[in-house]
């Protein structure tokens, strides 16, 4: 019998550390571990962690340029000898020591996992270490310098899988991933992220539908500003949902950056942690309705270190572990207090944003109807226009 979830992760994985003043602290990865641990996820019936090796130069290569490899390695050894032309030594990416080892871990990671799912030791895997959308095939961007998503999906590929679905719900486009895939059709990249014209990376628009040969194979959902958990909840539901369903994937493959909440200091979205976990829940569900419970769960963005990443990615590994958590369970006093001796200020008390006074989480679903005065709706709909006829969708009913 296959374990129930394989989560990769030991304390290894903090030394992907691009410094002490940099937004994406391997802090955020202690505290989700730790706050699982608090929870009992990893205790959890068949629920199997697992640390990981670093990635050889060969499953790098499936996706990296070799001299973009060379590059990694020689500014791990020497920091100042960091290429900007490979994207390395820059401020989104610093090179630091050990980045090489550090980096290829996250990909053997997340391959490990894809392999757990595919070869059916495992029905489900988390990597919430994982989910570096940017990194290009010869170049560091945002935060990421190798793309374990590629190469987990390529490695899919390599091994027998005819059809990967990839959704990404981090609030920056998954660029790097739909580069990387633009022109195969066995891969369908969906990303519902903030627009474009007012956050990294600039690009994602509804009429980006994937290169000659594989047109719908990327979706890209560009929502505006200020969004908040019905509008986000509706978009996922009234796009990613409908087109990976058409789509038939052997797995799925998600991203949960969660760096669209609303504490979020680099983004401009306004979702809470119970968004966030609703989101998890449903693509969950996807991945057992449709490609009989392969499901490979990354994490991502999210660079409210303390109140939201530990939470959110619990959440996600709860969920793929079929033990979830109420929102309303409150927080391990040990794991408060852990936050307070580190960072002086206490932690979150309980495991959701809402509270009774908020009312329950609420999204309108796309069948109530299609309203052209929402700065959403308008979002959703060119994506479906540009989208749904390539899949034999209907743009107003399916």
């Amino acid at each position: 019998m296959p374990t129930q979830a394989r989560v990769v992760w030991d304390a290894s994985f903090t030394k992907y550390n691009f410094g002490p003043t940099h937004p994406m602290a391997p802090a955020r990865l202690d505290l989700t571990a730790r706050l699982c641990e608090a929870l009992g996820v990893f205790d959890a019936d068949g629920v199997e962690v697992v640390g990981a090796d670093v990635a050889s130069d060969e499953l790098l290569a499936t996706i990296h340029d070799a001299d973009y490899v060379s590059a990694v390695k020689a500014a791990s050894v020497d920091p100042s000898q960091a290429d900007d032309a490979f994207g390395l030594g820059t401020e989104d990416d610093p090179a630091f020591e050990g980045m090489h080892d550090a980096s290829a871990r996250v990909v053997s990671g997340t391959v490990d996992g894809a392999r757990a799912v595919w070869e059916g030791d495992a029905e489900h895997a988390v990597n919430f270490t994982g989910g570096l959308h940017h990194a290009m095939r010869g170049k560091a961007s945002g935060f990421c310098v190798y793309n374990d998503i590629a190469v987990g999906i390529q490695w899919l590929l390599d091994h027998g899988a005819e059809r990967v679905a990839y959704v990404d719900v981090d609030v920056h486009h998954g660029d790097g991933v739909e580069r990387i895939f633009w022109d195969d059709p066995r891969v369908l990249t969906i990303s519902v992220h903030e627009t474009g014209r007012a956050l990294f990376p600039g690009t994602g628009w509804p009429t980006d539908v994937g290169g000659p040969g594989a047109e719908g194979s990327a979706v890209n959902v560009a929502l505006p500003p200020g969004l908040s958990d019905a509008g986000w909840l509706r978009a996922i539901h009234a796009v990613a949902m409908p087109v990976v369903r058409a789509f038939r994937p052997d797995v799925l493959v998600s991203q949960h950056g969660c760096d669209t909440h609303v504490e979020d200091p680099l983004a401009h979205f306004a979702v809470t942690v119970d968004a966030q976990r609703a989101a998890a829940d449903a693509l969950h569900r996807l991945a057992h309705d449709v490609c009989e419970g392969r499901w490979l769960a990354l994490g991502g963005g999210g660079y409210e270190v303390v109140d939201v990443v530990p939470r959110t990615w619990t959440h996600l590994t709860a969920i793929a572990a079929h033990a979830p958590i109420k929102t309303t369970v409150e927080v391990p006093e040990d794991w408060r207090a852990h936050v307070e001796h580190v960072f002086g200020r206490p932690g979150p008390r309980r495991m959701g944003d809402l509270t009774p006074e908020d009312g329950p989480l609420w999204w309108r679903s796309w069948e109530m109807g299609y309203d052209p005065a929402s700065e959403v709706d308008r979002a959703i709909m060119a994506t479906r226009t540009a989208v749904f006829p390539l899949h034999g969708l209907d743009i107003h009913f399916d």
